[in-house]
């Protein structure tokens, strides 16, 4: 039996936030803020400000005083060709020149955002990579034959070159797939258009908001509902997915509480809003506490530092350390998904004496974090019974993107 899948949308003041929910629990959760914006997924025609040789990267302005950092292995020869193993960065670059450039990474602390030359742009079955040749099959297809038979496929639907088919494709028809791969070629037809008109530096393209990065993600999943706590927001979701998704057009809808039973608005404490309806603003408050209980008695303590994010496990009451730790592999997974967190983590599980126990535990952890949108890792174990795991850095952490403004010190404000 499939999974249900639904999302919900609402604005919150500065706020729009887009809830994934699998089976009516809170899987996955997209935030915007208006006053932090994101630049994640922008493409921008920017301007070289200076070559960084120590860096092997270039400083790019990208307008309104932001400056990102283009490193050397983003960067693309002429006619978008592939950098070569013995081109050095100032034969490529050169300060004043104009480069279309797409964020890849949201800026951290005092570092600006990261920057690529490689632009992508992402659908629900196909992300189109306009300077690559070829086209690639996720890996969550297996390997297999059917592999070369939907790449076949998507070269025989596909406008222009260069594509990434996701899981999603395999069972999509050819007509979602035509149309996803016009609306994509065509958005990178007209950027690149502007980017040849200039002048630099210019933004280009808007990297999707948070209700769109959820159909993007989870569109192809079989999303059963769209609610939407704002009504000209759900007729501008409508209006994008009749271009761009047609089949999730008529699952758009507005939500009304008017129909609801008083019993349903007395159990919300008198509440209407669809987030206090559905309890979500009470669990993404949670989020950004440390400690996470677990439905067997144990807990997650989640720590972020600067270097890393530290998880402790804690068996509690329960006897059982591998029933403990397969259910906390469960959990993280939830939890770095939802707390949007990005680098190096360390997970501290239940001792285990068990060899067998320990390679069922990492199993059951690359199993969690396979459906992960941002690429994670699992390497196993350390000398010191520690889990290593890497996750790709998306956007701003959940902590930093909701927390509250510092106020200046006396001493700052003299």
């Amino acid at each position: 039996m499939g999974r249900s899948l639904e999302i919900l949308v609402d604005r919150d003041g500065p706020l729009t936030r887009a809830a994934v929910l699998t089976d009516g629990r809170l899987t996955d959760l997209y935030i915007d803020h208006a006053e932090r914006p994101s630049l994640l997924g922008h493409v921008f025609l920017g301007k070289v400000e200076r070559i960084a040789t120590g860096l092997d990267g270039a400083f790019v302005d990208l307008g309104n005083g932001v400056s990102g950092l283009l490193s050397g292995g983003d960067v693309r020869g002429p006619k978008g060709r592939p950098r070569g193993r013995d081109d050095r960065i100032g034969t490529l670059l050169r300060t004043g020149q104009s480069v279309l450039v797409q964020v890849k990474a949201d800026a951290v602390g005092a570092k600006g955002p990261s920057l690529t030359m490689d632009v992508t742009l992402p659908g629900r079955f196909l992300v189109h990579a306009p300077l690559g040749r070829d086209v690639a099959v996720s890996k969550r297809l297996g390997s297999g034959p059917e592999r070369a038979e939907l790449a076949r496929r998507i070269q025989g639907l596909a406008s222009g070159s260069g594509w990434i088919v996701r899981a999603g494709a395999a069972a999509a028809d050819d007509g979602l797939l035509a149309a996803e791969s016009d609306a994509l070629h065509l958005a990178w037809r007209t950027l690149s258009a502007a980017a040849e008109r200039g002048p630099a530096p210019a933004l280009l393209l808007p990297g999707p908001d948070a209700p769109r990065r959820a159909l993007i993600e989870h569109g192809a999943a079989g999303v059963e509902r769209v609610i939407v706590d704002d009504a000209a927001l759900a007729r501008d979701l409508a209006v994008w997915c009749a271009d761009r998704a047609p089949d999730l057009e008529d699952r758009i809808a507005p939500h009304d509480p008017r129909p609801l039973a008083a019993a349903t608005i007395a159990a919300a404490g008198g509440a209407k809003r669809l987030f206090d309806l559905r309890d979500l603003d009470a669990e993404i408050a949670g989020l950004l506490g440390i400690r996470v209980p677990l439905d067997g008695g144990g807990s997650l303590v989640i720590e972020r530092t600067e270097a890393m994010t530290v998880v402790d496990v804690n068996a509690g009451e329960r006897g059982n350390p591998l029933d403990v730790n397969l259910e906390a592999a469960d959990e993280i997974a939830r939890q770095l998904r939802l707390r949007n967190v990005g680098g190096i983590v360390v997970v501290d599980f239940v001792n285990m004496r068990n060899r067998g126990d320990a390679e069922r535990l990492l199993n059951a952890l690359s199993r969690a974090v396979e459906d992960d949108p941002a690429q994670t890792q699992v390497y196993g174990l350390s000398k010191l019974g520690l889990v290593e795991m890497t996750r790709a850095r998306r956007g701003t952490a959940l902590a930093d993107l909701l927390a509250r403004p510092s106020v200046p010190s006396t001493e700052d404000k003299r």
